[in-house]
């Protein structure tokens, strides 16, 4: 990937981008913690996408557990 002319060798990995709009970061931890949502933040900012999903699955009702973020 390459992120303001530089390549960064594979370390940034995307979930994954759906219809070329929304950045998902997928999860499957306890508790969602910052860091959790920085590297959501992250993605968007190397991706150039604006709305970002945060989506952890392990609770008992998946919708209490999408955050929505948009730059």
């Amino acid at each position: 990937m390459l992120y303001k002319g530089r390549q960064t060798h594979g370390v940034y990995r995307v979930d994954m981008i759906v219809a070329d709009q929304v950045v998902l970061e997928l999860k499957s931890v306890e508790k969602l913690m910052p860091i959790h949502e920085a590297q959501l933040l992250t993605y968007r900012c190397i991706t150039g996408k604006r709305l970002g999903l945060l989506i952890n699955f392990h609770t008992s009702y998946l919708r209490e557990s999408i955050s929505r973020r948009v730059l």
